[in-house]
């Protein structure tokens, strides 16, 4: 078959995808596949899988559990190769790219459906005025901070830093006071390089692509990085040769004063004897309120697997209210909740640590979405190492970098 590839991704995904398409067969009739991330299949989807089954005689889904490296290429590949399976779980930056290469179909959403979401999460798969993928896992930022090196360097430990301004001065008292770094920030050729900077830009009512216009010159993202070249001097050293988990590392061993990181490093936290705190990520000058970036994983299903409608009615069964709620809220997760609720409240209450990850969603934004996120991920990392590491000033960064993104949109 003849296939006009746009993109990088795609293009990949050609490569072995004959022999993966002559072993693999089509889905059959009456069964959903599903390409599910992981090392095991998880217990609460394993249990209302089986639910799902007995109320659809006739139906069976089965899933395929590949790791977190191979997953996407994999769907991808066996898409291309015209051989697609009904169901995916994908990063939900890939849908355009996936919908302009006409692999997968929309999943309509009522508008109850949107609103029983946290605010903006369902634009994290919505471009063109539909919803390409059904979100399955979100993640949020927050900021922790070493309550001992805080008291080390003559600040209040129970004070967080509530913007950049006090998060720059903090990180140059600690380091200055203490020798230590005060402020960890990850800037390696890597995914969540360009995560780490889009919380900067969401913490100060910046954007970057408005619908198809891009419009990441602007003075709310320059001023994002012109806090990155700010804070470089007081954070650990030779942030390219780190990522974020890296970062964290260095956090959990005492040896940074300040973090943005996830919920998971609250799991780690408690079992180390690091002194800690989590509050929700600083303000820029331009904010409307506590911010952060948005990240969803999503179920994308697949076109031609001949199963495509019942496909959308499991994946929003097994994403609905109780059963997500159910696997989201296990703790060990670390997932933020999409939706709230009771659960949700009651949740909080029992881990308090959560609430900052949740107060950030109001006004926190999506991942951009572009034809090619991979070029639009590296086209950041290169403006953000070139700030830090002083190659060139953020202004001018900032315009080579809007002017690089076109080609992606």
């Amino acid at each position: 078959m003849s296939i006009q590839f746009k993109t990088g991704l795609l293009a990949f995904a050609l490569l072995g995808s004959t022999a993966l398409g002559a072993m693999t067969a089509q889905a059959a009739d009456q069964e959903i596949s599903w390409i599910y991330c992981g090392d095991v299949m998880d217990q609460v989807h394993e249990k209302y899988i089986k639910q799902w089954e007995e109320k659809n005689p006739g139906w069976k889904v089965t899933p395929e559990v590949v790791g977190w490296a191979q997953c996407q290429d994999k769907a991808t590949t066996l898409a291309v190769a015209g051989t697609p399976v009904a169901m995916a779980y994908v990063g939900s930056r890939t849908l355009k790219e996936f919908a302009e290469n006409d692999l997968i179909v929309p999943v309509p959403m009522t508008e109850d459906e949107k609103k029983s979401y946290y605010p903006h999460i369902t634009d994290t798969v919505t471009f063109d005025d539909n919803q390409w993928g059904v979100p399955i896992a979100f993640s949020t930022k927050a900021l922790y901070w070493n309550k001992d090196l805080f008291k080390q360097a003559g600040l209040d430990p129970e004070t967080p830093p509530k913007t950049w301004a006090e998060e720059i001065a903090f990180a140059k008292q600690i380091k200055e006071k203490t020798g230590i770094a005060g402020y960890g920030l990850p800037a390696k050729t890597f995914d969540n390089t360009m995560h780490q900077f889009m919380h900067w830009v969401y913490t100060n009512n910046g954007k970057v692509i408005d619908g198809d216009k891009i419009v990441i010159d602007s003075p709310e993202v320059l001023a994002a990085l012109q806090a990155y070249k700010d804070i470089t001097p007081y954070s650990v050293e030779g942030a390219t040769a780190y990522e974020q988990n890296e970062m964290r590392a260095i956090f959990l061993d005492g040896k940074v004063g300040m973090l943005q990181s996830g919920s998971g490093a609250a799991v780690r936290l408690k079992e180390t004897k690091v002194n800690w705190g989590v509050a929700p990520l600083p303000l820029g000058p331009s904010a409307k309120g506590e911010g952060t970036l948005l990240i969803t994983d999503s179920l994308a299903i697949f076109k031609g697997s001949g199963v495509e409608e019942k496909a959308i009615e499991f994946a929003k069964f097994i994403t609905s209210p109780g059963p997500q709620g159910e696997y989201e809220l296990q703790g060990a997760a670390g997932l933020t909740p999409l939706r709230p609720s009771p659960m949700v409240d009651e949740f909080v209450k029992n881990d308090p640590y959560w609430k900052p990850f949740i107060d950030g969603i109001t006004y926190g934004g999506p991942e951009p979405l572009f034809k090619d996120y991979k070029g639009f991920q590296n086209v950041i990392i290169e403006m953000v190492q070139a700030v830090v590491t002083d190659k060139a000033e953020p202004a001018d960064a900032l315009k080579k970098a809007a002017a690089d993104l076109e080609q992606y949109k």
